[in-house]
């Protein structure tokens, strides 16, 4: 493949939105400060979506107008005056369930928790927005902690996909990108630690990306430690490189945040032509990918040689290290629970349950043993990609299933990890990964492709991205409009 196969040739661009929820975040930017429409007229256009995505996926577990409408009258007063607080001033954006929000409380989905707060703390990628001028729509839902990779939870019910409501969103930050792909805000913050940026973000046709570990500064600490990152979820990576400068921003809060890394939007006109791309159609392992993923996805490869990559068909060499995963990501789980008492356990999600008494019975010896496998695989992706400068998967080998159920039904899979062994790999190296939309299968629902970079490689990773949506690459249909 290197440098070989010609791309498929990029469909038409799609019309121009008429609509101001429709708009990109960099678009949205451009026109406060041309004068063409307020940051008023655009939340309102957002809340009207919101509202409609709300009735059709349940994607929100609060929708906060009034807020909303006053933070943009003030953003709009900022841009009167041409004094923007920040590049996305103005700029509807969602919250996971899971972050802190000051003045919302942040109930993660859980039963346990007391809607009562006090909630008078941002997290920090939140407070980077606020000061930035963002104007906050809402909370998007969340399974319980954020355990699994599909979003239903025992406090606020299932979340829909827009294409097809009767489909699963993915998790576990699905209200995001149910949320993003309707309109309801071209910004939302998720979390993911074992894919859940990406997961849900492949299954509704959006762009996520999960930067290397300590990029975007996280607090409180998540449970389930170091495989936790917080992540921009878009309309494209653009908007993702946008909201990226913005919540890089430094907090002393988390102790394991990286230092400064340059603009991104800077970094997204860097040329791909010369890049080394290993494309790995599963990895290497025994992973039966759907046809219609498989092709698509090897579409994107021929598309970025046709851009001028070096793009090799070769696996990275690595063993599936999910048992490993599963040791710290039970353990995580039982670390969430701890303090509750068997009435409150009662009212946990059984599944959730399940892997807290699981993880309960690991001993350190198995903690530090998956540690060791965590550390080995690390080893052995910075040896890849000593030879390899990117890394395209599939995201998921499959799309969307029945929503309401952790595992596709009849598939044999008792835990999510089974039907996402692409995603928690690299959340166990620390490795920036992004996915973005890369065609629909024959029921129309989407298709995702994985990009996976060395460790602090994040601007490559959005770069590249970037020149497959300039190229075309990305373009699939709109879900139905709410």
């Amino acid at each position: 493949m290197t440098n070989g196969p010609t791309p498929t040739p990029a469909p038409a661009s799609p019309p121009a939105p008429a609509h101001l929820a429709d708009l990109t975040a960099t678009r949205l930017v451009a026109g406060y400060a041309a004068g063409e429409f307020s940051p008023v007229e655009v939340t309102r256009a957002v809340l009207e979506r919101a509202e409609a995505a709300q009735a059709r996926t349940n994607c929100f577990t609060r929708i906060t107008a009034d807020e909303a409408l006053a933070e943009a009258g003030e953003s709009a007063e900022r841009w009167r005056s041409g004094t923007p607080a920040g590049p996305v001033d103005g700029v509807p954006v969602t919250v996971k369930d899971i972050l802190l929000t000051r003045g919302t409380p942040t109930l993660r989905g859980s039963r346990t928790v007391r809607e009562e707060g006090p909630w008078d703390e941002d997290a920090p990628s939140v407070a980077r927005l606020r000061e930035s001028g963002a104007v906050f729509v809402g909370k998007t839902t969340t399974p319980e902690f954020g355990w699994k990779g599909v979003t239903d939870s025992p406090r606020h019910g299932v979340t829909g996909n827009p294409y097809d409501p009767g489909r699963t969103a993915g998790g576990s930050s699905g209200g995001s990108a149910a949320a993003v792909a309707l309109g309801a805000g071209p910004l939302s913050l998720g979390t993911d630690g074992g894919g859940s940026v990406r997961i849900p973000a492949s299954f509704c046709g959006i762009f996520a990306v999960k930067a290397t570990y300590g990029r975007v500064p996280h607090y409180p600490a998540s449970p389930f430690g170091t495989l936790a990152h917080v992540g921009p979820m878009t309309r494209d990576a653009a908007d993702a490189a946008l909201m990226l400068d913005v919540i890089c921003g430094p907090d002393w809060r988390d102790w394991s945040q990286l230092g400064p890394a340059g603009s991104f939007r800077a970094a997204l006109e860097e040329p791909v032509a010369g890049l080394r791309v290993a494309f790995s159609p599963s990895l290497g392992w025994d992973v039966p990918v759907a046809a219609e993923v498989a092709a698509a996805v090897r579409r994107t490869a021929e598309t970025l040689a046709g851009l001028g990559a070096v793009v090799e068909e070769i696996d990275p060499g690595v063993a599936d290290p999910v048992e490993a995963f599963h040791t710290l990501w039970f353990s995580g789980a039982a670390r969430v629970v701890q303090r509750l008492d068997a009435p409150q356990r009662a009212l946990l999600d059984p599944g959730l349950r399940e892997i807290c008494e699981q993880g309960a019975r690991y001993s350190a010896l198995d903690y530090l043993a998956a540690v060791d496998t965590r550390m080995a695989l690390g080893q052995a992706m910075g040896r890849f990609h000593s030879a390899y400068d990117l890394l395209v998967t599939p995201t998921e080998p499959i799309t969307a299933f029945a929503a309401g159920t952790e595992v596709p039904p009849g598939s044999g899979h008792t835990r999510w990890t089974g039907w996402t062994p692409f995603t928690y790999p690299f959340n166990m190296t620390q490795q920036p990964a992004a996915t973005l939309p890369c065609g629909v299968d024959g029921e129309g629902l989407p298709i995702g492709v994985q990009l996976v970079g060395p460790r602090h490689a994040d601007a490559l990773v959005l770069r590249t991205a970037h020149a497959l949506y300039e190229a075309g690459a990305a373009e699939i249909p709109a879900p139905p409009t709410p």
